[in-house]
């Protein structure tokens, strides 16, 4: 029932967003993507995760209002079904409406970018090691101006995803608990971000964010009944620098996170009895966080290299520093783009924000086509 009434509203509102379109100056396009994946056990590799995308957006008779959103379908929609809110290959990526309060002021309410450093300009390899805080879509209410050669933002998010006990944020998801039935954990609650940058200098651009609040715990939430517990905390630190001069990009991140599980129930459970429910196995989790992304764009080519590590404080947690590196180039072809992709790394983040040893690598060539 759950799942038909969700095709219902998706309907009405994919009708909706056709006569809005009639009616009040919306621009409907779409895009679809897909990927060759070649890891390193794959043999010859595979064709895989296709994605339809619909993108609504206002053309700008709006006055000072403006929307966007995002709507993909397929297994390459960059979401998990099990954690999702749709239990499908389907996610509302984001869909915000907005509103000018000036010429460099804007506020935004519903489900938009985070505003916290930067996000990896890869495709398929993703976040890799900044996991939990590259691309966070989450849902609240944000403010974000200018002011000479200060670009500011502020913004309180209440959940990260759709829902009551999601724990998706699409791109950037896996790395805040799971909400998957009989192994419910916590997700991100409310939050409070801040982002400054500073450019005193052509080119040049110096940064800081930081982010702080409450981590959910879904076992009491289920178990209360609708009762929600907010008794889990979060913080996180982002140093960042921009250069950009004619066809080279350079980017550089330090990120300082930390979570405390202690008085969620779910967490604690399982420190008292690991084997009967191993779903959080430090109580404190701290780790640093490095990215870097070089590029230079010539003509209708793009080559980039993005590398980032990870190494934890977290005690009882013996993982080394790892690593995880992604070369690649793009070709634009016109109505899209071909990416060639290669990832290798030796550690990973896992669903409560810690550091992890594990090695992976693969080829992947992405294809996508926007109309």
């Amino acid at each position: 029932m759950i799942k038909k009434s969700f095709y219902f509203t998706l309907s009405i509102l994919f009708i909706f967003s056709i006569s809005f379109k009639a009616m009040a100056g919306a621009e409907l396009s779409g895009g679809a993507w897909w990927v060759y994946q070649n890891g390193s056990d794959d043999g010859l590799g595979e064709f895989a995760d296709p994605a339809l995308i619909i993108y609504a957006d206002d053309d700008g008779s709006h006055g000072p209002w403006g929307f966007s959103s995002e709507m993909r379908f397929g297994k390459g929609s960059f979401t998990n079904p099990t954690s999702n809110n749709s239990g499908d290959s389907i996610t509302m990526h984001k869909a915000w409406i907005s509103y000018a309060l000036s010429e460099t002021d804007k506020l935004f309410i519903g489900k938009s970018q985070v505003p916290f450093g930067w996000k990896t300009s890869n495709f398929w390899p993703g976040d890799m090691l900044q996991g939990g805080y590259a691309d966070q879509m989450d849902i609240g209410l944000k403010l974000s101006g200018k002011r000479d050669i200060f670009s500011y933002d502020g913004a309180i998010y209440l959940q990260d995803d759709w829902g009551s006990t999601s724990t998706d944020s699409s791109d950037d998801g896996g790395h805040w608990g799971s909400a998957q039935d009989g192994a419910e954990t916590y997700r991100k609650g409310t939050t409070a971000v801040a982002n400054l940058d500073w450019s005193p200098i052509e080119n040049h651009t110096f940064g800081i964010s930081v982010q702080a609040g409450k981590l959910r715990d879904l076992k009491e939430f289920v178990k209360e009944n609708g009762q929600r517990i907010d008794d889990g905390e979060h913080q996180a630190v982002d140093l960042h620098y921009y250069f950009q001069k004619d066809n080279f990009t350079a980017k550089y991140r330090y990120i300082d996170t930390s979570r405390d599980f202690r008085k969620l129930e779910t967490c604690t459970t399982a420190a008292v009895a690991p084997d009967e429910s191993p779903r959080c196995p430090n109580l404190e989790v701290s780790n640093q966080r490095n990215a870097l992304h070089l590029s230079y764009a010539k003509d209708k080519w793009n080559y980039y290299i993005e590398a980032t590590s990870a190494s934890t404080d977290t005690t009882g947690n013996n993982s080394d520093t790892v690593y995880a590196f992604a070369p690649g180039m793009t070709y634009d072809y016109g109505p899209g783009w071909i990416y060639l992709e290669y990832l290798w790394q030796d550690g990973f983040i896992d669903g409560f924000g810690d550091v992890g040893e594990g090695d992976f690598e693969s080829l992947y060539v992405s294809f996508d086509f926007y109309f």
